[in-house]
């Protein structure tokens, strides 16, 4: 129970970030918000300051920003969203999905802050005979099949996507750039490894905001990676997770956080509230990615239609009529709860063993 309120309160508040980030810039650029909310739901507390009523409602389930004129898509209020400059309306539309993202980088450069050193993809010495004839110690590891390697993370992740036991390499050697094609892997227990030892550099302010935001990328990379997945069928719904099925990882990685740092002595409640935090840090840059798709009910669909208005007004001197994007924008988001039941259904099955 103490886990699925977690994860309820988790969404809430990436949510109540990702209109918050609409709210500020909305401000910054001089459009009138009617209403800001934390929550969704009954209301519990309220007061108008100034244009803005600010609100606290009942369930912790996000919240939302209620520009003037977004919802209508129309109005006289020269101050109304629809009425801004299409720069100032983009910048309010992709406010959010920054600040999710940023959200996830923070707490990514929270739990690196305390490392001392971290590892880094140069070589320092080659430990498989059968590597020495292709990779020197000084190397530094640019790609694997094609995929560019920023963390030595990164390395494994591509190597097990692979689903062989070679792989085509680009190093970094004296300043020049050299392919290594067929690079037969090292089997080192029930991995598939290199067989190189790498560098570890000291935790500085630049290695640690490098270290930061080449995870944060990697976690983005991730999220491209499963809906490529997706796309060509490699997964399918029931290999995707709704509410349901995070709940259950919440759960899952808590518990495995808990039982970890009691076994090393520490306190169970911090390692399972640290497990927790890093899939949170994860969750909220996959949000910053999805609400990029151009789905008319999702933050990238606003700003692909945009985009469509731009085009037919420089084309055809007119935009699309409101009530058309209006239209739109309701069969993408019934399109999209669809998607989220059937996930749903699916999460549910999984539960019974279905």
């Amino acid at each position: 129970m103490l886990y699925i309120l977690v994860a309820i309160l988790m969404f809430g508040i990436l949510i109540a970030f990702h209109e918050f980030g609409h709210f500020f810039a909305a401000k910054l650029c001089g459009v009138k918000v009617n209403e800001f909310a934390i929550g969704m739901g009954p209301l519990l507390l309220h007061r108008q300051k100034g244009e803005t009523e600010y609100s606290l409602r009942l369930l912790p389930i996000g919240g939302f920003c209620a520009m003037e004129g977004e919802e209508e898509g129309v109005s006289d209020d020269p101050r109304a969203f629809p009425n801004r400059p299409w720069y100032q309306r983009l910048i309010i539309l992709l406010a959010g999905v920054f600040m999710n993202f940023l959200t996830g980088f923070f707490i990514i450069l929270c739990f690196f802050l305390p490392q001392e050193r971290f590892s880094a993809p140069v070589v320092t010495e080659v430990t498989s005979p059968a590597a020495q004839e292709f990779l020197l110690p000084g190397d530094r590891i640019l790609e694997v099949d094609g995929h560019a390697i920023y963390l030595t993370a990164d390395i494994g992740m591509f190597i097990a996507r692979g689903g062989d036991d070679l792989v085509d390499l680009e190093v970094r050697r004296d300043g020049k750039r050299l392919e290594v094609n067929n690079f037969r892997l090292v089997q080192s227990g029930n991995e598939l490894k290199l067989g190189v030892n790498v560098v570890a550099e000291a935790n500085t302010p630049l290695v640690l905001l490098k270290n930061s935001w080449y995870q944060a990328v990697d976690y983005v990379r991730m999220v491209w990676m499963s809906l490529g997945d997706l796309i060509t069928g490699q997964v399918g719904v029931r290999d995707m997770s709704g509410v349901v099925g995070i709940v259950d990882m919440v759960g899952d990685l808590g518990q495995e956080g808990a039982a970890a740092a009691k076994k090393n002595g520490k306190s169970a409640l911090l390692g399972a509230l640290t497990e927790i935090l890093w899939f949170v840090a994860f969750i909220s840059i996959n949000l910053s990615v999805m609400n990029l798709l151009p789905i008319p009910a999702l933050d990238g669909g606003q700003v692909f239609l945009m985009a469509v208005n731009g085009i037919l007004l420089a084309l055809r001197g007119r935009k699309l009529d409101p009530k058309y994007q209006g239209w739109v924008s309701a069969a993408g988001f019934a399109c999209l709860m669809a998607l989220m039941l059937a996930v749903t259904v699916s999460d549910i099955l999984k539960q019974f063993g279905v």
